[in-house]
């Protein structure tokens, strides 16, 4: 880390960096002992693991990136599964929805697979978020509710919970609904006769011991709350975990806020400091709506990665956290030339522009050198007039007559870029692609523009066919010079919005632009 980075740093705006600076004022000196700083992300595998799951490791891993930028204190990440908790309800997006259904309430560890891969549902989906996680090369340890609390990890942090009953009862009462404040506990027994995380009120009948006594199916059962025999209703287990494990940075959704407020008291109470951390927005569909794991109404990381490259995905999930942003198909050919064009400004800025640079945060400092020669956008118009079977290779054949020397070998970036251009048209622009017959003052400017063409060499510059295309739309009789555009997009390549003309049709060729027109025209 040279000095003029760890100085700029110190006062960049990013917000990885600011949220560093928390740690760095809450441990100048470093921990008791040389002890690590410790970072944890929550996962609640009650669903299949999406993009909003994964976007917090990413998130907290870039935190940490920065934190290691600012000190030389040493650090761990724990990505831990709330994977004993009872299932409330059966997800919309897996199969078997009638065999989980008869096992509602129960752990998740404690109930079979219903893709029938696995020991369990929780098994499963853990299995998912660590392939995804490793596919990016996190580093991280997984940890599982399910076992800290049946190998005994948690047993003290129990019985602190115990020791302080009163306490924590003080906090959670003001904050539920009478009829809540009945039956709370902040304790859950696991039922011995139907396995159920039970929520009913509890008893503590010896804090030493872990006794409690609670009443199931109208029996009164008297049984230990250590070694997986009960579990911690969540805003206490999330207080006692950041006790029990000395967690000093963990972020939150905004729709967390009040539990945030709620558990940062309960660790207090248990003799314990709440870790720092921020709130981000939430993740949103293309209705507007919050992403649900039970309604699968999210993307999937792997959705993601068929059409984008890892990199956009990460690019996506930086920017603006504290923004409510829709996350959905759409939004990826965006954050691929977007992301592009971060990475391209790179090489150029001084230390405290890079700093704020995504590509920074991206790359953890050291983003890959080299540019793309076209971007996303226009691969995808590219794709879209070559039609339906339109191959690797073909593409590469139009990018020869564009681009020197452009081989997979010498622009494999490109290469992985094409593959998920010919996906996302196939799948999700194909189907929508309508052309339709020019009107109008249209009809002659579509003319003008194929015999401007034909008087063109096939080697014409982007530029030169750009300024045709542009003296077409001012001289042509258009209100504007979008609708001249927007009727090139809606006749020739069958969208609303399209590429730079100009470089579409260098790319693309200018005979096989001039079809285009011809049947657009109807010749």
């Amino acid at each position: 880390m040279t000095d003029d980075l760890r100085s700029a740093a110190l006062d960049s705006k990013a917000w990885p960096y600011e949220e560093a600076r928390k740690l760095l004022k809450r441990y100048p000196d470093g921990k008791l002992g040389g002890a690590p700083v410790l970072f944890e992300t929550g996962y609640g595998p009650s669903g299949l693991p999406h993009i909003g799951t994964f976007n917090e490791v990413l998130r907290t891993t870039m935190v940490r990136n920065a934190f290691h930028a600012l000190s030389d204190l040493p650090t761990r990440l724990i990505a831990f599964s709330d994977d004993m908790d009872g299932l409330r309800k059966v997800p919309e997006n897996v199969p078997n929805g009638d065999m989980l259904r008869a096992h509602l309430g129960k752990p998740l560890t404690r109930i079979p697979d219903p893709f029938g891969k696995f020991d369990s549902f929780a098994a499963h989906n853990n299995a998912m978020l660590r392939d995804f996680l490793d596919r990016y090369g996190f580093d991280y340890e997984f940890a599982s509710s399910t076992d800290y609390y049946t190998s005994g990890r948690f047993d003290d942090a129990i019985k602190g919970v115990l020791r302080h009953w009163q306490g924590v009862m003080d906090v959670m009462l003001p904050t539920l609904r009478a009829e809540r404040r009945a039956t709370y506990s902040p304790v859950l027994p696991v039922s011995p006769k139907s396995g159920i995380v039970l929520q009913v009120p509890v008893e503590v009948v010896d804090a030493e011991t872990g006794m409690i006594a609670f009443e199931d199916e109208g029996e009164r059962i008297v049984q230990s709350a250590l070694g997986g025999s009960a579990k911690l209703q969540w805003k206490v287990d999330w207080a006692m975990r950041w006790v029990a494990l000395g967690v000093d940075y963990e972020m939150a959704g905004k729709d967390l806020i009040d539990s945030v407020v709620q558990s940062s008291k309960i660790a207090r109470v248990l003799g314990g400091r709440p870790p720092e951390g921020f709130n981000y927005e939430m993740f949103l569909d293309e209705k507007g709506e919050k992403i649900s794991k039970s309604k699968g109404n999210g993307l999937s990381i792997e959705q993601w990665l068929t059409y984008g490259p890892e990199e956009s995905l990460a690019f996506y999930i930086y920017r603006e956290p504290k923004k409510a942003k829709q996350l959905h198909m759409g939004v990826i050919p965006r954050a691929v030339d977007d992301y592009w064009q971060f990475r391209g400004n790179y090489a150029g800025q001084a230390v405290k522009e890079r700093l704020g640079n995504p590509v920074h945060h991206v790359h953890d400092g050291t983003p890959p050198d080299g540019a793309l020669p076209v971007t996303f956008g226009l691969l995808l118009n590219l794709v879209g007039v070559m039609g339906e079977g339109a191959t690797r290779e073909q593409v590469w054949a139009y990018l020869a007559n564009y681009v020197a020397d452009a081989t997979p070998a010498a622009y494999p970036e490109l290469d992985r870029l094409i593959g998920h251009a010919l996906a996302y048209h196939r799948d999700h622009i194909a189907p929508t692609l309508k052309r339709r017959a020019p009107e109008g003052v249209e009809v002659a400017a579509l003319e003008r523009l194929d015999a401007e063409l034909a008087a063109l060499p096939e080697e014409a510059s982007a530029e030169d066919i750009q300024n045709i295309v542009y003296e077409i739309g001012k001289t042509g009789g258009f209100a504007e010079l979008r609708d001249w555009f927007k009727a090139l997009y809606e006749t020739l390549l069958g969208s609303s919005q399209g590429p730079r003309m100009g470089s579409f049709i260098r790319l693309y060729g200018i005979a096989n632009t001039r079809a285009l027109i011809a049947a657009a025209l109807g010749r």
